[in-house]
């Protein structure tokens, strides 16, 4: 419960703000710095938690949250509110708590705000860290929402087997580089593609895929996928739509899967591409679907038992961009977007 010991220090908490809504790309610009007075103590009676940051997640996922939402359009979270400070997945350390589920020096993960404090009056939308024998900024990849978005798009909508082929499109990122991962564990054959040779070296080295291309160096992706799977694909992981999933759909092979996890080359589009090729659905029988990771939470501790393991034993590596100080997290976001992360994109805030 909140210590009523005493009335508790106001310290300054910097904070990111979002300027305004946009459209295209985001800027630097469209986010600034501000500081403002937090005291580091609860109201009494309250039944909220007051964090301490440490680590600040930036995810693709995040841009349509700078857009009012449109009807129809499906979003889980609400746009961010002009002049607020934006909010994300994080890992932070309980310093005072009014919730009988957390306690004074809890760690936990969840959603919190790009601020050095926040007071999180929901903490329902905030999980216990147990395992902390592992890097604590694993929780805003790993073993959070990345990780679980992989494990559970991957094992149960693609429902894969041994000796499949596997196609993984932006696959040097959060989830991306995991979903390779559990193929190869499974005993597929799997080819992934990125923005650039850094990161295809990363693929095929460090995440052991059979093979990865540079899909901005190539001038035809049908082509492309063609060379890469003579027979087809049986399973894609869908991170990047557009021309790549139009050229997805003609390589796929009967019975295919596709696991649609997001489309990142739409995020900043003002009129989204067209799909041209989706008879082939049609044609080979393919099973496209959609999925949101907060379907599967239930599975997060099974989750936890599998991938602990993994990491432990050598079985998955695992490759973090890290941006020091909360004054870094508008360019470590805006750089998702051209491809200039290398890994999950972390913004460190205080490592204590």
């Amino acid at each position: 419960m909140a210590d009523s010991s005493d009335q508790g220090a106001v310290v300054s908490n910097k904070q990111v703000i979002f300027r305004n809504f946009i459209s295209g790309f985001p800027k630097e610009s469209d986010m600034f710095v501000a500081t403002g007075p937090v005291k580091l103590k609860l109201p009494e009676g309250s039944r909220g938690v007051l964090l301490k940051n440490l680590y600040l997640s930036c995810d693709p996922y995040m841009r349509i949250l700078m857009t009012p939402k449109n009807e129809g359009s499906g979003e889980v979270f609400a746009p961010y509110a002009p002049g607020s400070p934006v909010s994300g997945f994080g890992v932070a350390k309980v310093l005072d708590s009014g919730h009988p589920d957390f306690k004074k020096g809890d760690i936990v993960w969840g959603i919190t705000k790009w601020e050095e404090y926040s007071v999180i009056s929901a903490p329902e939308i905030l999980f216990k860290i147990q395992h902390t024998d592992v890097p604590l900024s694993y929780y805003t990849g790993i073993l959070a929402l990345p990780g679980l978005t992989a494990y559970a798009g991957f094992y149960e909508l693609c429902s894969p087997k041994k000796g499949e082929y596997v196609y993984v499109s932006a696959a040097a990122g959060a989830v991306g580089q995991l979903v390779g991962q559990f193929a190869k564990l499974m005993g597929c054959y799997v080819v992934g593609s990125a923005g650039s040779k850094e990161k295809v070296d990363l693929l095929k080295s460090k995440f052991r895929f059979d093979e990865a291309f540079n899909y901005k160096e190539e001038h035809d992706l049908d082509a492309a996928l063609k060379r890469y799977f003579p027979e087809g694909i049986d399973i894609y992981f869908e991170n990047v739509g557009g021309k790549m999933l139009d050229a997805v759909l003609l390589n796929m092979r009967d019975h295919g899967r596709i696991a649609v996890c997001g489309m990142i080359s739409q995020y900043n589009a003002e009129k989204p591409e067209g799909v041209c090729n989706l008879m082939n659905v049609v044609y080979k029988r393919v099973r496209m679907q959609g999925f949101n990771v907060f379907d599967h939470f239930q599975q997060y501790a099974k989750f936890l038992e599998t991938v602990i393991p993994y990491i432990k034993e050598g079985k998955i590596a695992y490759v973090e961009d890290i941006a020091e100080g909360l004054e870094s997290g508008a360019s470590a976001l805006v750089g998702l977007f051209n491809g200039r992360n290398i890994g999950k994109q972390v913004v460190v805030v205080a490592r204590e």
